[in-house]
């Protein structure tokens, strides 16, 4: 008989950890003039009726994976969206403090929306050199990938061999991915409310083996 070679199936390598990256829901609207409730200097609004809906949706997708840990931010959205696999599981979130969203500066609380809508010439600016240094007193890019990176590892290194849900931000999932493959900066921003994206890292490697899968939310 002729010996056969199948077609491998991809298994992470040992020691690596499965990081399942998970955007929290939708959060409440910006309005002129009012800003979010601050944490850290971080707005830090609830999650839309719509991102409650996402977050139970997010739930049922997971349930069945068998998780060792779940990660969350400081911020409330991300704690909202956690809650419903949290108590499928059995499970008590994390806080990671090195994955919290970009820090706008000036226009945290909500002014950043409302900027990007309008067209605010610092915002195009910032979309050209894919960098948020030029809005004041924001975070730089090579801040928050730093901090992006170090908290990911911290959680690799702590589960080594295991599947983890991390519950996040949509900067965090664009730095993430763009650090793991060497894009643009930016290329992977705007990752859906409640999307799964899914990264293997193994020490100083990140592998990416999802992006954006948000077919859990398509009878929202």
């Amino acid at each position: 008989m002729t010996k056969e070679y199948r077609q491998p199936v991809y298994t992470p390598p040992a020691g690596a950890a499965d990081l399942f990256l998970i955007r929290h829901g939708e959060s409440a609207p910006a309005r002129p003039g009012v800003s979010f409730p601050m944490k850290d200097g971080h707005g830090d609004p609830r999650l839309h009726p719509v991102g409650e809906k996402q977050a139970v949706a997010v739930g049922e997708r997971l349930k069945t994976e068998a998780f060792a840990a779940i990660y969350v931010t400081k911020l409330t959205r991300t704690h909202q969206t956690a809650a419903p696999l949290a108590a499928h599981l059995g499970l008590t979130p994390v806080e990671n403090p090195d994955l919290h969203e970009v820090h706008l500066g000036d226009w945290d609380g909500g002014l950043y929306r409302i900027k990007a809508a309008e067209g605010d010439p610092i915002y195009r600016h910032v979309t050209e050199t894919q960098d948020w240094a030029a809005i004041p007193g924001a975070e730089t890019r090579d801040a928050f990938f730093g901090r992006v990176r170090k908290g990911l590892r911290d959680i690799a290194h702590a589960h080594p061999d295991a599947c983890v849900a991390v519950f996040v931000h949509g900067g965090v999932i664009g730095a993430a991915l763009a650090m793991a493959t060497g894009s643009e900066p930016f290329a992977f921003l705007g990752a859906a409310n409640g999307s799964i994206s899914r990264l293997v890292v193994h020490g100083d490697r990140m592998i990416v083996r999802g992006f954006n899968e948000t077919q859990h939310l398509d009878t929202l």
